[in-house]
């Protein structure tokens, strides 16, 4: 039997031990789950062999970032190249004190997100139709996220400098985090990026750990 003809595997379903660590916010990633289930797919959000690892691979894969940003916290999170949502819509759910700036280039995804965000209920997201590097020089953040955007070097030149001084940014890699950290050092120092740290936090649904690289901005 063919690739293609195997049958679709089940979708996951979230445990008891991922709803008690959403707490509050579970029942708007569940809401956001669902929605990716009926439409992601056909609207080139997600590859079909991902929806089914919606859980495990992508919502607690970017709630990991979350960690990074303090609760009942007023502080502004960037999330360059939301496309279906990831990490941002996800961080937004989490940290409802935060106030998250979606920033997604294709038209298409920019019209998913705003559903999205409207669907949910979210009042502290805004989205902005841009690239990251589009934005006025004048635009900072305490927290810059990324998810699958571009090598760790490309994107520490078109995200770095919408972080603000003493701020952070928070990347979301791969096995090879170590080895785009090493290979973007010239990239991190002219940016002025230090404490460059590789955080690896446990997936309470996947034996592999979420990778999340975090710098911060010199003041």
């Amino acid at each position: 039997m063919s690739e293609a003809d195997a049958a679709p595997l089940p979708a996951e379903v979230a445990t008891g031990q991922v709803r008690e660590y959403f707490g509050t916010a579970y029942s708007a990633v569940e809401y956001f789950a669902q929605m990716l289930r009926e439409e992601g797919e056909l609207r080139g959000l997600i590859g079909p062999r991902e929806l089914p690892r919606l859980w495990s691979r992508h919502l607690l894969n970017c709630a990991a970032v979350s960690e990074f940003i303090p609760e009942n916290a007023d502080v502004t999170v960037a999330d360059v190249g939301s496309g279906a949502g990831f990490p941002g819509i996800v961080v937004a759910c989490q940290r409802p004190a935060a106030r998250v700036v979606l920033i997604e280039a294709m038209e298409r995804r920019v019209a998913w997100l705003h559903e999205v965000v409207d669907e949910l209920d979210l009042d502290n997201v805004d989205i902005v139709h841009a690239r990251s590097t589009d934005l006025p020089k004048r635009a900072k953040f305490d927290v810059v996220t990324s998810r699958a955007v571009a090598n760790m070097g490309k994107l520490v030149r078109i995200s770095a400098h919408l972080v603000a001084g003493g701020g952070r940014l928070l990347a979301l890699k791969g096995r090879k985090a170590a080895v785009e950290v090493e290979d973007a050092r010239y990239d991190f120092k002219k940016a002025g990026l230090v404490d460059v740290t590789i955080h690896e936090v446990v997936n309470l649904m996947d034996s592999e750990p979420t990778r999340i690289v975090e710098a911060r901005k010199r003041r």
